[in-house]
């Protein structure tokens, strides 16, 4: 009896618009997601061919990755297609900039495509939402996304929390980031600073040199906060001293888990709660979309996004 093949898991069918329903694969009917005609299939164009998406999301490409990358690809070649639209007399890329720039190093001249007629705004979405899957972009970065999808192609902040799977919160407070001094959006955007730390130092007085202490003390996200609360209005620190004082203690121990889910709700971008005992606890990750949940699934099997 010859050997069955072991069946893959089923993925959660529905779930989320996700790459696959953004570049419009196939489903089983042999149409499309959007429903229009089936994709172009791979074919290899020049390197030279392509050129970058001016205003794409990700601004920063960490130079030793890339060289890594570029190494795999060299003794590999380029695995997954890059994703481009015709573009003047040439292509531009829509998803896969970093695998270019990679080839390029790895001294390719050709390298395997997926070409798409894909309007601005759809071009933008698919650049945003497939850097945010790969956890690629700085907090900065995703924020401007968001800020641009809004500004330029009127999204609401609800769609855009259905486009990438996260709550509305979740946009809100990235949107937030950037009523930030341009120099902490800066020390968010080369990493010096976490979003957890820029969201302390929103309305902070004083913000910038807060943030400069960050950077040379190392200090936590509960550390702003404390710095930050010192600093804001009288009657806003009155307001918050009776419950800051009702018992010391567990306090402290509540403030350490509540700073904790405020680290795991930004990973995620979806509400988490914790709830800790004497025995142990619980968390909990609230989702309001089955998007959501199948981001959530996948992180947790460690499947690929």
């Amino acid at each position: 009896m010859s050997e069955q093949p072991t069946p893959r898991r089923p993925r959660m069918g529905g779930l989320g618009r996700g790459l696959s329903s953004l570049l419009g694969e196939p489903d089983g009917e042999g149409t499309t997601a959007r429903g229009s005609t089936p994709p172009t299939g791979v074919r290899q164009l020049p390197v030279t061919a392509l050129s970058p998406l001016p205003g794409q999301p990700r601004r920063f490409f960490d130079e030793s990755a890339l060289d890594e990358l570029a190494e795999s690809i060299s003794a590999r070649g380029v695995i997954q297609p890059i994703v481009v639209r015709p573009h003047g007399k040439g292509y531009q890329i829509v998803a896969g900039e970093r695998r270019w720039r990679a080839a390029q190093r790895a001294r390719l001249h050709e390298v395997p495509v997926v070409v798409r007629d894909f309007t601005d705004a759809e071009t933008m979405e698919i650049a945003l939402v497939e850097n945010i899957q790969r956890r690629d972009l700085t907090a900065i970065e995703e924020a401007e996304g968001y800020r641009r999808l809004i500004d330029e192609f009127g999204h609401t902040q609800e769609a855009l929390a259905n486009l990438v799977a996260k709550s509305r919160s979740h946009v809100t407070n990235l949107l937030r980031l950037l009523e930030l001094p341009k120099p902490i959006q800066d020390m968010v955007g080369d990493q010096r600073l976490s979003m957890g730390h820029a969201r302390a130092l929103i309305n902070v007085t004083g913000a910038e040199s807060i943030a400069e202490k960050v950077v040379a003390k190392g200090l936590s996200v509960r550390d702003v906060e404390r710095l930050a609360r010192q600093t804001r209005e009288p009657d806003a620190k009155r307001s918050r001293a009776p419950r800051e004082a009702a018992s010391p203690a567990d306090g402290s121990i509540d403030a350490d888990l509540r700073a904790l889910e405020r680290q795991l709700g930004d990973v995620l971008g979806l509400k988490v709660q914790i709830a800790h005992g004497e025995k142990g606890g619980t968390i909990t990750i609230g989702y309001s979309t089955l998007g959501q949940l199948d981001m959530v699934c996948q992180r947790l099997s460690g499947e690929r996004i």
